[in-house]
């Protein structure tokens, strides 16, 4: 049976664990209407509205645009806010190395993010 990346809302986001087991324990915190997405205290996905959105940068994004993925935006004060998280291809959660792959490039994007606020705090 092949999944969505979109989740209904009668799923809950302990589903996502089972996703991520691949690639390791993850943690999930509400924020802001949605949840973080956690691996070792880092935040490499969102879950908002009944979509998964992993981590992008300028390393990785010409892979998520590739695969047809979409920015995260929501409105702020009337005007569209872009983050940096670009929902996940729809093998993620048919495919174990989907999951892997994936993961592992959100995850490399906010490790290097995490190296870059060190250097500059």
């Amino acid at each position: 049976m092949k999944r969505k990346t979109t989740i209904t809302t009668s799923e809950s986001v302990d589903f996502l664990h089972t996703v991520f087991e691949v690639f390791g324990p993850i943690a999930t915190r509400r924020m802001f209407g949605g949840w973080g997405i956690y691996h070792e205290g880092l935040m490499f996905g969102l879950y908002f509205s009944g979509r998964l959105y992993l981590k992008t940068d300028t390393h990785n994004l010409q892979q998520f645009k590739l695969a047809g993925s979409e920015p995260f935006t929501y409105t702020q004060r009337g005007k569209p806010v872009q983050l940096s998280y670009w929902s996940a291809p729809d093998s993620v959660f048919d495919e174990s190395e989907q999951a892997l792959r994936w993961s592992q490039i959100a995850w490399e994007a906010a490790l290097r993010k995490s190296v870059k606020t060190v250097k500059s705090a």
